[in-house]
Formats: structure tokens, C-alpha cells, sequence
């Protein structure tokens, strides 16, 4: 996987261009209503979502897997954000506790064992009442059915990727233990959407 990214950041060098994600001003929002101050983003990339809450005033640190990716992000922050790297199957990387988590197109890559450790990872890194945001595709995104199926709702894409794909009951299943209290399914981007996602907010306990 670290081969993969890294190679593909390395020959695109702006591969989804420098706007952020419709859902991310949206989810920026929801973390701003709800107090939160500082937040992680696992599957940093080159910081295009990110920027929108480091822009909104948020301590803001992030994981990724590629050096050439990280490198273009801290030139876009001024190297004012930690971004640690390496594999989110490594969490953590420090014992800090956050008020939120935003991990986005990113858990769908992992098999269910490594989606089930990031999610425990996640959540033991934030702090009591703190809200983690997964975006994740849906059986209902045009990819579906697309490739090789290497099992139940789990295709290999021609680009070499293997992508899992979220029903209701696999999220009820997976992220059911971490006290979702939104699941909602969305497009992006939303006015002219070519993907489908769900959308799941899941809040610590006290």
C-alpha cells in the first residue's frame, strides 16, 4: 500500500486538485457547533481537506502513508501542522486525545481486520464527548460491481486498489460499538455528484 501511494503522489502531483470536498466544509461546520478545537486527520494526503479546518482556526494534525504527499502539504501549511508518517494500521503515533477526527475516502481501502483497528484506534484517541467523521463508499456509488470481487461487497479496481463498500448493516456491524449518532448517505460533489458516499459521525462516551 505505502508503494502504491507513494508512486501515485510522486507522478500526480495535484491528482484531485487543490479544492476540498464539499462534505469537508460540511463536516467543518458540524465540528465548529460542537466545540471542537483540535483534530486528526488520518489519510492526510496533501492537505486539500484538511486546509479547510486549519483555515477555520483548528489545531489540526494528520497521518500519511506517502513522504512526497506530505512534503507538498507542510509547503501548504507553512509546516504549522504535525503530520506523522506512516500507515494508519500504527496508530497511534502520540498519545494525544482530540476533540475530533475526520477520516475521509480512506477506510474502505483496508480489509475488515485493519478497518476494525483503525476505528478502535480512533476512537481511543478521542477525548470524552469528541465526534470522529468516517466518509465512506456506498454499495449505491457507480464503482460498485466494477472488477475482480474479492469477496462480499469488496471489488479490486483496475487501478489496483481493493475497494469495500458500505451497506447500512455493515455499518451498523462495524461502527456500531462506537456510538454513531448519524449515518447519513451522501454525494459528493453535491450538487453535480459522481460519488456516493455515507457519512458516519460517531461520539465518544464520558
Amino acid at each position: 500500500m505505502a508503494e502504491f501511494w507513494e508512486s501515485t503522489f510522486s507522478n500526480n502531483e495535484k491528482m484531485w486538485g487543490e479544492q476540498p470536498t464539499d462534505n469537508a466544509h460540511v463536516v467543518c461546520k458540524l465540528m465548529q457547533k460542537r466545540g471542537v478545537k483540535n483534530i486528526l486527520v488520518p489519510g492526510f494526503g496533501y492537505g486539500r481537506n484538511a486546509k479547510v479546518f486549519y483555515d477555520n482556526g483548528f489545531i489540526v494534525s494528520g497521518i500519511e502513508i506517502s513522504k512526497t504527499a506530505i512534503k507538498r502539504a507542510q509547503k501548504k501549511f507553512n509546516n504549522n501542522v504535525c503530520i506523522h508518517h506512516g500507515s494508519v494500521n500504527n496508530m497511534p503515533f502520540d498519545q494525544s486525545l482530540y476533540d475530533g477526527i475526520y477520516c475521509y475516502s480512506l477506510i474502505h481501502l483496508l480489509n475488515k481486520t485493519n478497518r476494525q483497528q483503525l476505528l478502535s484506534n480512533c476512537y481511543k484517541q478521542l477525548k470524552a464527548k469528541g465526534i470522529m467523521v468516517f466518509v465512506a463508499l456506498s454499495v449505491k456509488d457507480t464503482r460498485y460491481g466494477v472488477g475482480e470481487k474479492i469477496e462480499k461487497d469488496t471489488f479490486r479496481i483496475p487501478q489496483g486498489l481493493n475497494l469495500f463498500f458500505y451497506t447500512q448493516a455493515a455499518i451498523t456491524e462495524e461502527f456500531g460499538k462506537y456510538n454513531i449518532i448519524q449515518a447519513t448517505e451522501i454525494n459528493e460533489p453535491l450538487h453535480q455528484p459522481t460519488e456516493k458516499h455515507w457519512m458516519i459521525v460517531c461520539q465518544k462516551k464520558d
